[in-house]
């Protein structure tokens, strides 16, 4: 008969793929007792599923993880359903009395997992959770009233004083000596898209090596001119961190060490280290203001905004996803999106605004097709960043502010590269006109084999009428009284 002394633990991944700076992963090792890994598809959750590009993700990041840990002598355990039932089951079938997990912390996912604790520990089962996703967890950084940060400038720098690096850890090198138990096939969870396969195009390498490499690349090459090099689309200027963060397979701890190691040895200049140590914290804040404010994903963070005259315009909506607004920076942003499942941080922000305040649709439509094809979708910086562009978030950018899809090309797309790639058709447009094709003499579309209206979109709307228009239901809503920008 097995005593609780020589029973298993249960340690519960989510998102947390990872061996390497995993506290649950660690604890669960200290106490002694075999380790019985297992990860739970629930789809009927209360939590937000993944979209499609996300459950893309999470099927490689699995692979890789499952292959991780046969390396170390364990088997990953898959099970599929209610994740109090499943996690009831590996304990009927283990005797367990302890279950080990890293803390998701958006809203429901934390209801969700302290009803699972309660109802456990009248069982006699203990539910241990540690902080292995953020640098500080949500609720310990407060203003001097005691309430949360609402700007950016002042929670970073009281986040960068509270915040302590753990110390690194590679993870127990034996996880053998579990009870042998079913699992479900990834292969039948169905996660990774068929009929048609749309990923085919996805350049990504998901899992903790993935991660680990990603990160070496990006402090030899893209960190040196992080500050200027992440606004140019066409460059490899950014990190490329965001899925690798959201799915755990890195701690932003490493993120944050191997930037400052750089630094400290010369490598790149310090401000370029803090820059990017300046956008793990971005992150941070987003996660702290959906802790804080619950509603971040469905309704304005300044509730004046939720009186904005949204438009129902599903024509502008759908081209705006197919990339075919006739603006060729906005259409090189979504078709990159379509292909590669991610977006160039300017772009985002480009198209975002284009969608917002060219066509007055929703921002809520937009974070929702954000969330379905991009596979870094956070629930909570996808919501705060949406909010953001609209003008209706924490420390937002100010209602007036509009960006111009043709002078935002001609400033960080100059010659035109980043729109060449995603936009092949006008391939052979001079960089003068690459902007605004509609505006090109027509002797120079006919050598450039453009036919507007035909093999290129004219523009969807007129952006000076649009943004007038967008001035005037803003300035209504937010009581503003400044022109645009």
């Amino acid at each position: 008969m097995t005593t609780k002394e020589q029973s298993p633990v249960i340690l519960w991944f989510r998102r947390d793929l990872r061996l390497a700076d995993n506290p649950a992963l660690n604890q669960a090792h200290a106490t002694g007792r075999p380790i019985v890994p297992v990860y739970i598809h629930d789809e009927g959750s209360t939590v937000r599923p993944s979209g499609g590009a996300g459950l893309w993700w999470l099927d490689k990041s699995l692979r890789a993880l499952s292959a991780s840990l046969a390396e170390r002598g364990a088997t990953l355990i898959l099970r599929r359903g209610d994740s109090e039932a499943e996690l009831r089951r590996l304990i009927d079938q283990t005797g367990a009395d302890r279950v080990f997990l890293n803390r998701l912390f958006e809203p429901d996912a934390w209801a969700r997992d302290a009803d699972i604790a309660h109802a456990l520990k009248a069982e006699g089962v203990e539910f241990k959770g540690y902080n292995g996703a953020l640098l500080c967890r949500p609720g310990t950084v407060l203003n001097g009233s005691g309430g949360p940060y609402k700007v950016f400038t002042p929670f970073l720098r009281a986040l960068l004083d509270r915040a302590e690096a753990p110390p690194h850890t590679t993870g127990p090198r034996d996880l053998s000596g579990a009870p042998h138990l079913e699992s479900d096939h990834l292969e039948d969870w169905g996660l990774h898209p068929r009929r048609p396969d749309w990923s085919a195009g996805f350049d990504w390498t998901p899992g903790e090596a993935g991660a680990t490499t990603a990160l070496g690349e990006f402090v030899a090459g893209g960190l040196s001119d992080y500050g200027a090099g992440r606004d140019i689309p066409s460059k490899a200027g950014t990190s490329r961190l965001s899925p690798h963060l959201h799915w755990g397979e890195i701690s932003p701890w490493r993120a944050i060490a191997a930037a400052r190691k750089i630094a400290d040895d010369g490598g790149v200049r310090a401000e370029e280290a803090a820059k990017f140590v300046a956008e793990i914290g971005w992150r941070e804040f987003s996660a702290h203001l959906l802790h804080h404010f619950p509603t971040l994903p469905d309704k304005a963070f300044r509730p004046e905004y939720d009186a904005f005259p949204w438009l129902d315009d599903d024509a502008g909506f759908t081209a705006w996803t197919r990339g075919l607004t006739g603006f060729p920076i906005v259409d090189a942003g979504m078709r990159q999106l379509w292909a590669t499942g991610w977006m160039h941080n300017r772009v985002r922000m480009i198209v975002a605004s284009f969608l917002i305040k060219d066509l007055l649709v929703d921002w809520r439509r937009g974070e929702a097709w954000f969330w379905d094809t991009l596979v870094d979708a956070d629930l909570a910086s996808n919501a705060q960043n949406w909010q953001w562009v609209a003008g209706s978030g924490a420390d937002a950018s100010p209602y007036f502010r509009i960006f111009n899809p043709i002078t935002q090309g001609q400033k960080f797309d100059a010659q035109g590269r980043y729109v060449r790639r995603w936009i092949p058709e006008l391939a052979r447009v001079p960089d003068k006109w690459i902007h605004a094709p509609w505006t090109a003499p027509p002797e120079v579309l006919r050598d450039a084999r453009v036919r507007l209206g035909h093999d290129y979109p004219r523009p969807i709307v007129d952006h000076a009428e649009a943004r007038d228009r967008a001035l005037t239901a803003l300035k209504a809503v937010s009581g503003g009284a400044r022109a645009d920008e």
